[in-house]
């Protein structure tokens, strides 16, 4: 499939709210995902972690792929590992609609956004809260999503770091109106709307999803939130 679908799809579903599966009940992923599908959640954010370029270790190739059947959601996997190129193809078959990798990681980036999107899947460039606008420079018109991290990448429950909020601005006055941007880390009631009025599209959330008895009733809260910080920026 050509990779813009799952790109427009996304677009159309803005302000999106993305579960960070780095929270879920790994007990009862299945059952998650089902109440995440009830909550009409657009789209997964599988945290992919490999215990070298992030601290902490996570999930596979393996367990998105066997989840892949249990719902139609996009997902999005981000890969905080230190050789992207070496494992993307099995993101790529276990269903992954956008792949996301680190510009720390892969200092070239443009080769490895050229074969995500040649291998049907939406290309997205994640950068660290320490790493400047500048060092993605080279990916504009080669990505489809810029991830702006707003805590240190590698675990969850972190706070926001506000800085971040500029660097959405910057991202978007570099990129483009084209470009999703996404923030990930600290987001919740409390941050959401001040980063959708910075300019982000799509927002990961984890603690402020997993930690709620009704999933459902805590993506319809972030996203009002968020959905009234962009009626803010105009």
């Amino acid at each position: 499939m050509d990779y813009s679908v799952h790109v427009q799809r996304l677009h159309a579903q803005r302000p999106a709210i993305a579960p960070s599966m780095l929270k879920c009940d790994f007990g009862d992923l299945a059952g998650d995902l089902r109440r995440l599908d009830e909550g009409q959640a657009p789209v997964i954010h599988w945290d992919v972690m490999d215990g070298h370029f992030v601290p902490n270790l996570s999930y596979g190739a393996m367990v998105i792929e066997r989840n892949r059947a249990r719902t139609k959601t996009l997902f999005d996997a981000h890969l905080m590992v230190s050789d992207p190129a070496k494992y993307l193809d099995e993101y790529v078959k276990a269903g992954c609609e956008l792949i996301t990798f680190h510009i720390e990681a892969v200092p070239d980036p443009v080769p490895l956004l050229r074969r995500i999107r040649q291998s049907g899947c939406g290309a997205g460039i994640a950068l660290n809260p320490k790493t400047s606008v500048e060092a993605i420079r080279g990916a504009v018109g080669e990505c489809d999503l810029v991830l702006v991290m707003s805590v240190e990448p590698g675990f969850g429950g972190q706070s926001f770091i506000p800085s971040a909020l500029e660097k959405v601005r910057e991202v978007r006055r570099t990129f483009g109106k084209e470009v999703l941007i996404s923030i990930d880390g600290g987001i919740g009631t409390k941050t959401i709307a001040s980063a959708a009025e910075a300019g982000a599209d799509v927002f990961v959330a984890g603690s402020a999803i997993f930690d709620q008895p009704d999933y459902r009733t805590a993506i319809n809260e972030l996203r009002q939130l968020a959905e009234q910080g962009r009626r803010g920026a105009h």
